[in-house]
């Protein structure tokens, strides 16, 4: 029979005797009638009763130990502490741990968000439920819906063990660890070099001269590369295949790679228009050693003409 919804029950503590005792004595009334509602299937509390049905629901499976522990819920809540660990230990064998397990385990999988999934994850067997209880009710839901956790799906789950599940569940939880703190590295990185940016002006002109001088020394040092590349790569490896040739075969064959490169910079003469030899001197005007003359003769001439 399917199991009615069930609202998440908070463990309250015992009432500390003092002066407003009844009040705290009504208000537990009301907490264990509550907790009876929820967890006793309609049947009033009877200690003796939810004791003898927990040990029968221990003997089973999985969905023993869920049943068993709802009834450990209704006898922590209603019983007290103490009393609760004596009877777990001495009517029922129990240690608190194992038996804080159950309840969890009960809470967990027998919460709306997982009750309708509770019928595929009970057939993983109480140690997996037990591993599983610090995983999100979401990650459990979908785990049950044909999903994956931490990478497994549930027949993965089912069919390992319980050591090697904990060791997957450990590992993933490494792996998201170590994620976060590579993206929080990351966002850290990202706010730097943002926060340098922002000092920096949002435009920076350099003057033309400037931006010239840099053109130039970049295309020299790119035009010196180029020389190097031909003698100190292309002409010893011209010079191999000469030492091995026969008849015209190496000079036709040096000759193509020859005019290849030589097609190169003809094309960048002919984009551009440029001379095969060099017309005028490449030094700026105001670099040359006449400079001042020629400066003091255009403003002579200025004057003249104003």
């Amino acid at each position: 029979m399917a199991r009615k919804p069930q609202a998440s029950v908070e463990l309250v503590e015992d009432p500390k005797v003092g002066s407003n005792l009844s009040a705290a004595q009504h208000l537990l009334a009301e907490h264990n009638m509550m907790v009876v509602k929820q967890h006793g299937d309609g049947l009033p509390y009877d200690r003796d009763r939810l004791i003898n049905e927990a040990r029968f629901y221990m003997g089973t499976a999985a969905e023993a130990m869920l049943e068993a522990g709802k009834r450990l819920v209704m006898i922590k809540e209603i019983e007290g502490h103490g009393e609760f660990i004596r009877i777990c230990e001495e009517r029922l064998g129990l240690s608190e741990r194992t038996a804080r397990q159950m309840m969890q385990a009960a809470l967990k999988y027998l919460s709306p968000e997982l009750e309708k999934h509770t019928d595929k994850l009970q057939h993983l067997g109480k140690a997996k439920l037990i591993e599983l209880l610090a995983e999100d009710d979401e990650d459990l839901a979908a785990l049950a819906e044909g999903g994956t956790l931490a990478g497994l799906e549930l027949d993965d789950v089912e069919r390992m063990s319980c050591r090697e599940l904990r060791k997957a569940l450990r590992e993933a939880r490494e792996d998201k660890t170590a994620q976060g703190r590579v993206m929080a590295d990351k966002d850290a990185k990202i706010n730097e070099l943002s926060t340098q940016l922002a000092r920096k002006p949002v435009v920076e002109v350099k003057p033309l001269d400037e931006q010239l001088q840099e053109l130039r020394l970049e295309a020299t040092a790119k035009a010196g590369a180029a020389e190097a590349a031909i003698a100190g790569a292309l002409h010893p490896a011209v010079h191999l295949l000469m030492e091995h040739e026969v008849e015209n075969d190496q000079r036709t064959f040096v000759a193509g790679l020859l005019a290849q490169v030589e097609q190169a910079i003809v094309e960048i003469r002919a984009e551009y228009s440029i001379d095969a030899t060099p017309v005028a001197s490449a030094v700026p005007a105001w670099m040359r050693d006449s400079a001042d003359e020629e400066i003091a003769a255009a403003l002579a001439n200025q004057q003249q003409g104003a």
